[in-house]
């Protein structure tokens, strides 16, 4: 049978058509469409780290008083993480400061710890930080400077200009303290200090610390039993302040590999303090107290959330969690951070796994390529109603760039699909809604009542 050459080019186009860029994809009807779908998303925020207005960090002195600078936006920043930071000079100028900061980002301008506040820059302060002068820098930082001296340009950021409707709080610093302070903000329970509650004097934060709890709700604690009923009055007690779940950032302390240790080895060890214990003792203990959390977990109602990936990275991959998920069938556990750089590893569990939910927070500022791709996985592996998203900042400028980030990234996941026929428009259209809210008020179905958008 003879072929045509028109066909025979036509098939040969096909065979070497290069996979859709990124750059490509953003230039596409579809993804304007899908952007512009996924930006109307009132969005539901899983985690956060915005402190009470009084209490955000790295204010500078200046010559204009002590306040925000844009030195506190990038100080508060994931940026210092991967590069330094010029500090604040003690002169207080900013000019000072700018002489030397400006050359900070030259080798991180690929970053996506750099590139996440962009958007923040450009969308609202009308600067390109990439080409920015030192004229446009100084302006720049007195507008911060001037947005920070009330708690009005947060609102006026998160809940407009980001469009969040509920953000949850991961309140890190004041783990037992169950109290909100904005009224778009929602509360959890920390539970990463309560693992370590073999002695009092592991605790010097009453805030974090379970026997000062126990003392304010005048019970007793002289037995492991009296801990564990301490443990599950405390979740019951964050629940009933409102606090929709739980957290675990024990991946920055220990590895995840949680054993079933048995509550006669852990008795053992409990009432004694650090100086008296073993690093294999103290395992076995925090090990413990972590499956009886998980337990209490599901009592509760309150879904668990566990930092994974990018920690201590010889310990963080979610595969060693999956004993204790598979144990536990009736815990709703999310995973935080798609398991970072194992977003492979994250999808299979969630797969095999239906009491594993997946958490992207974090994930497009810590690499916008891999997210950009994780999406796309975990979308052919899990059901689409099992994904959640997060800002994970503590910034107005933070927490837009984050969440824009994220919006950008998921829509340019969603639009290469449907560009090659992978998925219909309007299923791309309603995951995206998906990820931004429903699942989340899905899962944490208390949220409900706190919506406050008409």
């Amino acid at each position: 049978m003879r072929v045509s050459i028109t066909c025979l080019l036509v098939f040969q186009c096909c065979i070497f058509l290069p996979a859709v860029r990124a750059d490509d994809v953003k230039k596409t009807d579809a993804y304007t469409r899908i952007k512009a779908s996924i930006d109307a998303v009132p969005a539901v925020n899983t985690h956060d780290h915005l402190r009470p207005f009084e209490q955000i960090g790295h204010r500078d002195r200046t010559e204009h008083g002590e306040g925000i600078t844009l030195r506190s936006i990038w100080a508060g920043s994931y940026f210092p993480w991967i590069h330094p930071l010029e500090p604040w000079p003690e002169d207080g100028s900013f000019d000072t400061w700018w002489s030397k900061a400006r050359h900070n980002f030259a080798n991180a301008r690929a970053t996506s710890f750099y590139r996440y506040l962009l958007p923040a820059f450009r969308d609202l302060y009308g600067v390109d930080f990439d080409t920015i002068t030192a004229e446009q820098a100084r302006a720049l930082n007195e507008r911060i400077f001037e947005n920070y001296k009330t708690d009005q340009w947060l609102k006026e950021v998160i809940t407009k200009r980001a469009n969040i409707e509920l953000m949850v709080i991961d309140a890190h610093w004041a783990r037992l303290d169950f109290t909100t302070h904005y009224p778009f903000t929602v509360a959890l329970c920390n539970v990463t200090s309560l693992v370590r509650g073999f002695h009092p004097s592991e605790f010097n934060n009453p805030l974090d610390d379970p026997y000062a709890f126990a003392a304010r709700h005048e019970i007793e604690i002289d037995s492991l039993d009296d801990y564990v009923s301490v443990l599950d009055r405390v979740l019951e007690t964050a629940r009933e302040a409102g606090a929709i779940c739980m957290k675990n950032t024990l991946a920055y302390l220990r590895t995840l590999q949680f054993e079933n240790v048995s509550k006669e080895r852990a008795a053992e060890i409990f009432g004694r303090p650090r100086k008296e214990l073993t690093a294999r003792d103290i395992k076995d203990f925090e090990d413990f107290i972590m499956w009886r959390l998980a337990e209490l977990s599901a009592k509760h109602d309150l879904p668990l959330q566990i930092h994974t990936g990018q920690a201590r990275i010889q310990g963080s991959n979610p595969m060693l969690l999956v004993d204790l998920i598979e144990a536990n069938p009736k815990t709703k556990f999310v995973l935080f951070h798609g398991g970072f750089p194992w977003v492979g590893e994250t999808g299979v569990i969630a797969m095999r796994c239906r009491n594993v939910w997946i958490d992207s927070v974090w994930l497009p500022t810590l690499s916008y390529t891999m997210a950009r791709r994780a999406y796309q996985e975990w979308l052919e592996a899990v059901p689409s109603n099992r994904i959640m998203w997060g800002s994970d900042t503590g910034t107005a400028e933070g927490i837009y760039g984050a969440t824009e980030f994220t919006r950008r990234c998921l829509a340019e996941a969603l639009a290469e699909k449907v560009i090659r026929g992978e998925l219909c428009e309007k299923d791309a259209l309603r995951i995206g809604r998906q990820i931004m809210r429903e699942n989340a008020l899905e899962l944490f179905p208390q949220l409900k009542k706190r919506l406050w958008r008409k």
